[in-house]
Formats: structure tokens, C-alpha cells, sequence
């Protein structure tokens, strides 16, 4: 018999799964030569949607199926102030244009560079509200 999903456990899922992308957003501009901006971009963009999506699974909020940054970010600013002011709608584009082609500008290394900040801003403000038990 199963009973309710650990919500601690989940959380600490989602965390492990941002901290993923993170690194890897960090580790892709330390590449010299031909560096991929957009995969930067895109690790970005989900580090900072599964840390908004793990402090919604901890307060037991349901949300949609999305990669909008400005619904979590909606959803979850009754648990986390310290998100009011993070430029998520910098990030939200790089949930498609990063990983598909289409006719969109050439991400630059600044770009890369800022989307990592903004992911670890979001990273902060999530963390700084959510029990030790959950941060991995």
C-alpha cells in the first residue's frame, strides 16, 4: 500500500535536480572554444523553475505543467519575498529559444553569464526560506 509522497523527500528531489542544472550552466563557461551560451541558458532557466517548483511541492502547492517562470514565480511569492525583484522574465525565454531552433538571436557569453546569476538568485531566495532537512 502506497501512502502520500514524503514531501520533504520530493523537495529535497527537486533540489538535487536544480543543483544539476546549476552546475552544469557553470560548468558549460568554462569551455574556451566554441562554448555553448544557449545550454548555459537553458540550465539557467531550469535551475531556477525546479527551485520554484520544489518550494511549491513543499507548501503542498499544485501547479500546471509549465516551464512559465512568472506562474511559479506567482504561485510561489507567498512563500519566498525574497523573490520579488529576480528578472525571472530574463530566464523564460530560454525554456524554447535554447532548446530548439528558430530564428532567435545568437545567445552571447553576458547573457550566459547574467541567466546564471538570476538562477542563483532564485536559488537563494528559495533556500533561504526552506528547512535544512530539505537542502541537499
Amino acid at each position: 500500500m502506497n501512502g502520500p509522497p514524503d514531501k520533504a523527500k520530493l523537495t529535497r528531489q527537486w533540489i538535487e535536480k536544480a543543483e544539476h542544472d546549476l552546475r552544469n550552466a557553470e560548468h558549460t563557461l568554462t569551455l574556451e572554444n566554441d562554448c555553448p551560451f544557449d545550454t548555459a541558458c537553458f540550465h539557467a532557466q531550469q535551475c531556477a523553475e525546479k527551485y520554484l517548483k520544489a518550494l511549491l511541492v513543499f507548501h503542498e502547492v499544485d501547479f500546471p505543467k509549465t516551464h512559465d517562470l512568472i506562474l511559479l514565480e506567482n504561485l510561489a511569492m507567498a512563500f519566498s519575498p525574497g523573490l520579488k525583484g529576480i528578472q525571472l522574465h530574463v530566464l523564460n525565454r530560454y525554456s524554447m529559444e535554447a532548446r530548439y531552433p528558430g530564428d532567435w538571436e545568437p545567445i552571447t557569453r553576458a547573457e550566459a553569464e547574467k541567466a546564471i546569476v538570476i538562477a542563483k538568485k532564485v536559488r537563494d531566495a528559495a533556500r533561504s526560506v526552506l528547512p535544512g532537512n530539505v537542502i541537499t
